[in-house]
């Protein structure tokens, strides 16, 4: 817990949600533990952010997260040139998956069917029970956000929400709401930048 009594020492402001990020880190810790993946979800800038989430979790944060030694003799077995370079260059990853970086499958939900249930289709089809969803929205209200949320539920995924103003529905569909504590969308946002980043150097530091 070093990061996070470091996050908290240089933003002050981010005391009252100690504990809510402590537990987003129990729920993801397990959900890695036990072989499963991370879901991210958010629209405009908190979509940008579920991208740089995703990049954090998929490859070497801090830590240069070398390959297990049996993983490294797999890859130089299957093919000993290609597999010394793959040996000496791939970084050990969190799985995790943006749900707003898939623009076939989006357009074609939103022509055919319903735009405001794009994200809760992907999590109908990527998640299986043990999974986790990450769900981004300043306001907490965000339609697209609550069906994926409603649509989590239903699949067995946990739920962590990251949110600002007074939670919104997120807060309550959440097994844990970081809502921190600002109004407006920019300066929620300038806030949870340090929240996920001090997830994800958490989670590097145990798995790796």
């Amino acid at each position: 817990m070093e990061y996070l009594e470091e996050l908290i020492q240089r933003y002050p402001v981010l005391k009252p949600v100690k504990e809510p990020i402590a537990q987003a880190y129990e729920i993801l810790k397990g959900c890695y533990e036990s072989g499963h993946k991370l879901l991210v979800a958010g629209n405009g800038g908190s979509g940008a952010d579920s991208e740089h989430i995703v990049g954090e979790l998929m490859k070497g944060f801090k830590k240069e997260r070398k390959l297990p030694d049996d993983v490294v003799h797999r890859l130089i077995e299957a093919d000993h040139k290609a597999g010394t370079q793959l040996a000496k260059k791939l970084q050990g990853a969190l799985p995790a998956i943006a749900l707003t970086g898939h623009p076939g499958l989006s357009t074609a939900f939103l022509n055919d069917v319903d735009g405001s249930m794009i994200y809760a289709q992907q999590v109908y089809g990527y998640g299986v029970k043990g999974d986790v969803l990450l769900a981004i929205s300043t306001s907490g209200n965000a339609e697209n956000i609550h069906y994926a949320c409603v649509t989590a539920r239903a699949k067995g995924l946990k739920i962590i929400g990251l949110t600002g103003k007074d939670g919104g529905m997120l807060k309550q569909d959440a097994d844990t709401a970081i809502v921190v504590p600002e109004q407006e969308t920019f300066k929620i946002q300038e806030l949870h930048l340090p929240v996920y980043h001090v997830l994800c150097l958490m989670l590097e530091e145990y798995f790796f």
